[in-house]
């Protein structure tokens, strides 16, 4: 074995943005590791080292050189591998080839088994790590992957990287290995913060390299990581009931801001509370990345923290410029708010005739319109109360004049937020403007459903008419491509008729592509609204199969297609609780089912003649008769675990007629009198789930 070191690789840059920093680290170590070991060089473990200046990977014990290997592989049969005069057959020269030697080479002797083969044996002699770094480091410079940002190149050079390169440090032990890159080449110096350790550190070894890289004024991305939450926390421990604010994307991002990150609150003049607090935030998040500090109560404060880049000597200096620089955005933010008061929802409706929802589907204002019409509708189908109604077609009217107001241009993410700030400064009730507020709702997995019923309305009304107009322009998702996140949607719809409105969506699919016909957009009606009910249909099974409801479970609801949420997941519910309450009954129930499916003739119909029956058959006649009457009691009362229960009572009938009776009989009249038996007691199980699907043994549960 050979000696072992401690191995650095640091590429030094220009400040390089967060999120391919990011990326540039997950990928990183993965590289290194993989070319150590594919290059046959031992290794320990493979730390990976960021600042937004710099990309280092540290192995432990990487060894000085390669194992000399000898490597001997058997091959075919002598007899096989040479003819008659001892010349090589294209077995052997085959197998030479595959060992990469010569056929000439190949070394007869005999094997254990006392036959004779031929060997092929090759040594490959130890070499040197230093040569094996220096291309893997090349390569891995090269290599680095850049995601939706495009590299930069810099001076005469014609190599690319996310910013410029300025410096490699590159130590196995305290060796330098030589690593070229552009115009830049390796040494044993690293350079420290621009501040507090400008210029070049030596940088002795590996081993004392983070000590370097303190001592000159930076932290690893953990110690950063801990300094400004440790920061936070005293700043919370100094205002009892306080918040700090720090959504992940804009924390992460902070932490790639910084090398030597120091916690410092600032303030903000009290009349910009009187702004909407959601763009005042996000104002100071996504243009400054300041974090908001509420109140015990949730109310936004004047205070905000600032992560410094600075010595900690230079506090006061820098709260008072990010104070400067703060008063100038929430400014912006102000009379954003200000200047949109004077404009009324209505006329900035007017104004969405000018704004495109997508090329082959017209206006924002169209669309605003067909959103009205399906908020009445779904309040119709819900059954609920005029009041109710007329306050989901008032927001559902409004919902979208937001998108050109000046705050919502400036802050894209707040819209419908600030669409209900000015519903309530226009005099709309709390029901609209809240349900103008949450109609983006859910947006996310995980996200809150909207507030109010009458949002509710609104936010599947919008979905719906998404999905509807893009599977009617034939651009449905594909794979895993859906640019228009008509998934998300139609999950976001599911979730809220599951909790909140239960009903059943296939009218309103119906009517939402109607909607679109009559504005002069063509598609096949009846092809595109079962296009669309699949769409809903696969969703279902999906999320079914993600709440851990056995796949078999799943198939046999599924198999009726139901695309009414509540029920779907209550008939699930159902069967799965039945079939743990008495898995025998269900699976012989299910055996008997299939086998009935298997040779039924749907064609002769289901209407038997009594009197050709026996008294077994007479038995299953009238278990299936009184299992209808109860599963279509069961299933009116929306009672799912009486109508299976009811299903259940048809096992003892159903395996006495298959043990007892023949049913293919010879005579064609019996034959098909029982044929249209077994159509009947298949009948009783349409409307309701396939218990066959359970007889598929060989579908595991769902994990």
């Amino acid at each position: 074995m050979a000696d072992a070191k401690d191995f650095l690789f640091e590429i030094g840059t220009e400040e390089m943005p967060s999120a391919p920093l990011n990326n540039a680290v997950k990928q990183l170590g993965t590289m290194i590791a993989k070319g150590l070991d594919e290059a046959g060089l031992a290794h320990g473990e493979v730390r990976v080292i960021s600042s937004p200046r710099r990309l280092a990977a540290l192995v432990a014990n990487v060894a000085t050189a390669t194992d000399e290997v000898h490597e001997v592989k058997r091959g075919p049969a002598a007899n096989i591998a040479f003819d008659a005069d001892g010349n090589a057959t294209k077995a052997a020269q085959g197998f030479a080839r595959k060992c990469g030697v010569a056929a000439e080479d190949l070394v007869r002797r005999e094997d254990t088994d006392g036959r004779e083969y031929v060997f092929a044996e090759k040594n490959i002699p130890s070499a040197p790590a230093a040569p094996i770094l220096t291309a893997l480091c090349e390569k891995t410079i090269a290599g680095l992957q850049w995601p939706n940002y495009r590299s930069q190149r810099w001076g005469h050079e014609h190599a690319t990287f996310v910013r410029p390169v300025r410096w490699i440090c590159c130590l196995l032990g305290e060796d330098v290995v030589p690593v070229s890159f552009a115009d830049v080449t390796s040494g044993n110096t690293t350079r420290g913060h621009r501040v507090l350790g400008p210029g070049d550190h030596v940088v002795a070894s590996p081993a004392v390299y983070e000590q370097v890289l303190e001592d000159a004024g930076v932290l690893s991305a953990e110690r950063r990581r801990e300094a400004i939450l440790a920061g936070i926390a005293e700043v919370e421990a100094a205002r009892p009931g306080c918040h700090v604010d720090t959504p992940k994307k804009v924390f992460e991002e902070v932490i790639n801001l910084c090398e030597w990150p120091t916690v410092l609150v600032g303030t903000f003049d009290e009349e910009f509370l009187k702004v909407p607090h959601e763009i005042i935030c996000e104002s100071m998040l996504t243009n400054q990345r300041y974090f908001p500090i509420y109140d015990g109560e949730g109310r936004l404060t004047r205070e905000f923290v600032v992560v410094s880049n600075s010595k900690p000597e230079n506090a006061e200096r820098v709260i008072d410029g990010n104070e400067r620089v703060v008063r100038a955005r929430l400014d912006d933010a102000k009379f954003f708010y200000e200047e949109d008061l004077k404009i009324s929802l209505d006329e900035f409706r007017e104004r969405l005739a000018k704004v495109a929802f997508q090329e082959k589907l017209g206006s924002v204002l169209a669309k605003s319109e067909r959103i009205e019409q399906l908020a009445l509708a779904i309040a119709r189908e819900a059954h609920l109360g005029a009041h109710l109604a007329a306050d989901a077609a008032r927001a559902a009217h409004l919902c979208k004049a937001d998108l050109v107001s000046n705050a919502v241009v400036e802050f894209t993410s707040q819209q419908g937020v600030m669409g209900g700030y000015y519903a309530i400064a226009m005099g709309e009730n709390d029901e609209v403007a809240h349900a103008i507020r949450d109609h983006y709702r859910p947006r996310f997995a995980g996200d809150e459903l909207p507030e109010g019923t009458a949002g509710c309305i609104v936010a599947c009304a919008d979905k719906l008419d998404t999905i509807a107009g893009i599977f009617a322009i034939g651009e449905p998702p594909t794979g895993s491509s859906d640019p228009y996140a008509l998934r998300r949607a139609a999950i976001g719809i599911i979730n809220i008729l599951r909790d909140r409105l239960p009903i059943d969506p296939t009218s309103l699919i119906d009517f939402a592509l109607e909607l679109y016909s009559e504005q002069g957009i063509e598609f096949d009606s009846a092809e595109v609204a079962q296009q669309v009910r699949d769409f809903f249909h696969g969703r279902l099974v999906s999320m079914a199969r993600d709440e851990k409801i056995p796949a078999d479970t799943v198939a046999a609801v599924s198999a009726v297609h139901i695309i009414a949420p509540s029920v779907f997941f209550a008939r699930c519910a159902a069967l799965d609780e039945a079939r743990k309450n008495d898995a025998e009954t269900f699976d012989n129930l299910a055996t008997a089912y299939a086998r009935a499916a298997h040779i039924s003739k749907p064609e002769l119909g289901a209407e038997y003649d009594r009197s050709l029956m026996g008294e077994v058959e007479l038995a299953l006649a009238d278990a299936s008769e009184a299992a209808q009457a109860a599963v279509d009691d069961a299933l009116a009362a929306e009672d799912y675990p009486a109508a299976f229960a009811a299903l259940a009572a048809l096992r003892a009938p159903i395996d006495r007629f298959f043990d007892e009776v023949m049913v293919m009989d010879k005579d064609e009249q019996l034959r098909d009198n029982r044929l249209k038996l077994l159509n009947r007691f298949e009948a009783v199980f349409s409307g309701i789930a396939n218990i066959g699907e359970l007889a598929r043994k060989s579908k595991p549960a769902c994990a």
